[in-house]
């Protein structure tokens, strides 16, 4: 996840972390916070020191494990964009311009403002990949055609310098994973952005601000109180439905058939205290690596370390099937 902000919010830790961390006990996984990609909104210097340890302290707080996985920021292993130039290279001008998110995200920019680091993200999200002979990649529908790009250049580098050059990657489609809504605007995904940000529930915010966006969220006006999972019909409802579950691991019919009829207050309070519940001892674990710097920035050296050792062996066999010269030692 980039350190776009302070926070991370409900919908990246129902929607992806809280799955992520489950793949630690099945498979060797590596977790990085993706400081090189939010270069592309220019973000203010101390911001992004800050975010990038408040991020890391999140993963930590929800379950990642350092002992047990790898767990770095992204720009303290140079090896993903020196893999990322090289992916550039090889990629065609038409085929980055197909990008969605570089269409969507250019289309808001005037040319000025859409940089040639957005143009050339997705490379860097391949290099992020195949530099560590990924064989499972956990991905949304947004990011999907990131890895198919991924996958293509995979292929085209064992093409033309030889099997072996790079591992092609599969999807890893995680299971379970609940899609929260903003609770202001429950038609669009939950973000920063819709709704100005006020139907939006930040994982480090104080939960007091938590339960009135959740007792604040969009509804709807049927006289009966009918409450059910209905994401066509009744959007808002079947998000709080969506949030209940996941924080108390009940199923959502089950919920629906308690709060149905008695009206929406009472489901609105009960889901915030779960959320709360829940909120209070994940911020209390945050704290413990936010309050004591030095240990966090320990734990992403140690990472990082790790990971540049993964790294290192991969990036070299590519740079030998492209032809780059050796370093050696010769006259040192």
């Amino acid at each position: 996840m980039q350190p776009t902000d302070g926070s991370l919010h409900l919908g990246n830790y129902c929607g992806a972390l809280r799955q992520w961390v489950s793949l630690q006990d099945e498979l060797d996984a590596l977790y990085f916070v993706a400081d090189l990609h939010s270069l592309t909104v220019n973000p203010d210097p101390t911001l992004l020191r800050e975010r990038s340890r408040r991020t890391a302290a999140q993963y930590l707080a929800a379950g990642v494990n350092p002992e047990q996985s790898i767990l770095f920021v992204q720009s303290h292993v140079p090896q993903h964009a020196e893999l990322g130039w090289l992916l550039q290279c090889q990629t065609g001008f038409g085929e980055a311009s197909r990008m969605t998110q570089f269409k969507d995200k250019s289309a808001k920019r005037n040319a000025e403002g859409t940089t040639v680091g957005l143009f050339a993200y997705p490379m860097l999200m391949a290099a992020d990949i195949l530099l560590y002979d990924s064989a499972l990649v956990p991905v949304g529908e947004d990011q999907r055609q990131h890895l198919e790009l991924t996958r293509d250049l995979a292929v085209r580098l064992n093409a033309r310098f030889g099997d072996g050059t790079v591992v092609v990657p599969e999807a890893h489609i995680v299971k379970g994973g609940a899609k929260i809504q903003d609770l202001q605007n429950p038609s669009a995904k939950m973000s920063k952005s819709s709704a100005g940000g006020k139907g939006c529930v930040w994982l480090l915010e104080d939960p007091k601000k938590a339960v009135k966006a959740i007792k604040s969220a969009v509804t709807d006006a049927d006289p009966a109180y009918t409450v059910r999972f209905d994401p066509e019909n009744k959007p808002g409802i079947s998000n709080l439905l969506t949030i209940f579950s996941a924080f108390t691991d009940r199923d959502v019919d089950s919920i629906a058939a308690e709060y149905d009829g008695r009206g929406y207050g009472y489901l609105k309070v009960d889901c915030a205290e779960a959320v709360t519940a829940w909120l209070q001892p994940f911020q209390e674990r945050a704290a413990v690596y936010l309050d004591d710097p030095v240990q966090l920035d320990a734990i992403l050296a140690d990472g990082a370390a790790r990971a540049r050792a993964w790294a290192a062996p991969v990036l070299a066999r590519v740079y030998d099937r492209f032809g780059l010269l050796p370093v050696t030692n010769a006259g040192a």
